[in-house]
């Protein structure tokens, strides 16, 4: 009998199969059709192998009086469980039953389609599936047990704001916690920020963005304040100049450190943090029976140990670990490569989670959610099962599809003669963080790209009619959001003088300043909407169209960003994905 067949006949949920038995104290599956209903329910037999031990909640029922309940009255200690059965039986009919119709049988609820999304947060997504199991209390008590936190000064208390965009920063620590872990990462160090990849959820939760920082990445660390296990506040001076892996770690700087580095970085607030070890990696890729990886060739690496064949492989624990450590095995050897490989892995790791091989299977369930609360560190903002439960629900509504992975835009290091480390690009670095302040979705830009292209071909054809759209038809409001004095002003003569856009009016500053230049316009603005970006070089990203009709004299609205760099410069703003993105949806074999 397949896990399918297992948990899902009739429509039950997996996790109400899940009973505590009187006799062991432990949560076993259930497999017949009356689990999660009647008390009073035929006996059925429990899976052979145990699961995890639990405490019962407070108040509850004695062993015995439980087991007479659950087990219907059954002696399971003088008994010896027999194998689980190919087939789940019937309960048979007991006095007081409602007798059911011939021929009539329940009709079944529709399936949902929608498949959820676990990024690092799978194990309380998986906990969120188990969790309607009888006794979910001690469940509830036993994973928030599991979680370790951290009260980062200044940090969020209040979980996220559901209606409004947020940024998470996970963190991979090169720290060796953990059985096994001995050989890893630098002796007797605090850990660094090893791996790093800070993930922007977009407000409508149709999209996120997972970009790496590169640990070699050589930026400014502010000062920040860090909470010492007494409870002192104790202030760390910033550095200049140096690699950012060590803005956690070293000189007692906390996860608060590098939420607030990555800030001063990008101009995107941290709402929360989510740290993992060594461990996260080898348990929770054991829980979900391994994760698939691709190789374009065979690789048998003597320092990470990592030894897979061409083409596609399953590996789990420390074989795992090797993959996503590995430096010498795949590209040029660098962190930037080995940055790449780690994508590839997380994003066969989020579509390994949410298989129906893995949604399906209770024990997979359990395993996951109780590897992901032991390795993972979080903020006291979100360092409880109640608030988890919550992001991973909003992180459920995200399609794999719309996952973009993607690396902070880099050079070599221009200060060093042979450069081993890196800084960010001056130009392109600024155009990913202006998209993801803007809430931009990567997987959207190139679909804009296009409808721009088709925009500009039906603009062509219209010109060949006869229906030029000329200069003079151009009605626009300029507004200064850039913060530079008289841009609005210049912008007005450049467009008249140069232009002939005779109708454009200076309205002085916007109500508030601008990440990016927007163009606000009605549908039946389109072709004054074309003609101002294409004068003015907007990107496709820029232009922002209405649901209703303007009035004949009515004009469209100009905004002026932080990416304005003068009056007739264009904006070569975020039009572009960054260059090797690549969306969680998709397998990319290793090369």
């Amino acid at each position: 009998m397949d896990a399918h067949s297992r948990g899902r006949a009739d429509e039950i949920d997996p996790a109400d199969q899940w009973v505590l038995n009187p006799q062991t104290g432990h949560y076993e599956l259930r497999l017949d059709r009356s689990a999660g209903q009647s008390s009073q329910a035929a006996p059925s037999h429990p899976r052979p192998r145990t699961t995890r031990s639990a405490t019962p909640p407070p108040g509850q029922r004695s062993r015995s009086e439980h087991g007479a309940a659950e087990y219907g009255g059954r002696d399971r200690a003088t008994e010896t469980a027999p194998p689980v059965p190919g087939q789940r039986r019937r309960r048979a009919p007991e006095p007081g039953d409602r007798p059911v119709a011939a021929g009539r049988r329940k009709r079944k609820p529709a399936k949902s389609r929608k498949k959820k999304v676990l990024m690092w947060t799978g194990g309380t997504m998986a906990f969120v599936l188990v969790g309607g199991a009888a006794g979910a209390y001690a469940l509830y008590k036993h994973f928030d047990n599991n979680i370790s936190t951290i009260d980062v000064a200044g940090g969020s208390t209040g979980g996220f704001k559901k209606d409004a965009a947020f940024n998470i920063l996970l963190i991979g620590t090169d720290k060796r916690t953990g059985e096994g872990n001995g050989g890893y990462g630098d002796k007797n160090s605090p850990g660094h920020a090893d791996t790093t990849i800070l993930f922007h959820v977009s407000k409508d939760r149709t999209n996120a963005t997972a970009m790496s920082i590169p640990r070699d990445l050589v930026i400014d660390i502010p000062e920040c304040e860090t909470k010492l296990p007494g409870g002192k506040v104790k202030t760390i001076p910033g550095q200049t100049d140096t690699r950012f892996n060590v803005s956690l770690g070293q000189s007692d700087r906390d996860p608060g450190c590098t939420m607030r580095t990555v800030k001063e970085l990008t101009g995107l607030t941290v709402d929360h943090f989510m740290m993992a070890d060594f461990n996260a990696v080898k348990e929770m890729t054991t829980a979900v029976g391994g994760v698939k990886v691709c190789l374009a060739k065979a690789v048998d690496d003597p320092k990470s140990h990592l030894k897979l064949p061409k083409g596609e492989s399953t590996i789990q624990g420390e074989q795992a670990l090797a993959f996503v450590r590995t430096r010498h095995s795949f590209g040029n050897e660098s962190d930037l490569d080995r940055i790449k490989i780690q994508q590839q892995f997380l994003s066969s790791m989020i579509r390994q989670m949410k298989s129906d091989d893995t949604l399906t299977s209770p024990t997979k369930l359990y395993d996951l959610a109780d590897a992901a609360t032991k390795a993972l560190t979080v903020d006291t903002g979100i360092g409880s099962i109640t608030k988890l439960k919550s992001l991973a629900g909003e992180l459920a509504q995200i399609d794999p599809k719309n996952i973009t992975f993607t690396t902070l835009p880099v050079i070599d290091n221009p200060a060093e003669p042979r450069p081993v480390t890196v800084v960010p690009n001056p130009v392109e670095a600024p155009r990913l963080f202006a998209m993801m302040q803007s809430d931009t979705s990567l997987t959207e830009v190139k679909k804009k790209e296009q409808d721009a292209k088709n925009a500009q071909a039906q603009a062509q054809a219209k010109l060949l009619q006869g229906e030029r759209s000329t200069a003079r038809a151009v009605r626009v409001d300029v507004y200064n959001g850039s913060g530079i004095t008289g841009a609005a002003q210049k912008t007005i003569d450049w467009l008249q003088n140069e232009h002939g856009v005779t109708r454009s009016t200076n309205k002085s500053n916007a109500p508030e300043k601008a990440a990016r230049t927007t163009l606000t316009y009605a549908p039946n603005q389109a072709d004054q909407a074309r003609k101002l970006a294409d004068l003015m070089g907007l990107p496709a990203s820029a232009l922002q169209p209405g649901t209703q009709d303007a009035g004949e004299r009515e004009p469209m609205t100009l905004v002026l960003g932080a990416d304005f760099k003068g009056a007739g410069v264009p904006l070569t703003g975020p039009a572009k994905a960054p260059e090797g993105a690549q969306t969680a949806d998709k397998q990319v074999c290793a090369k």
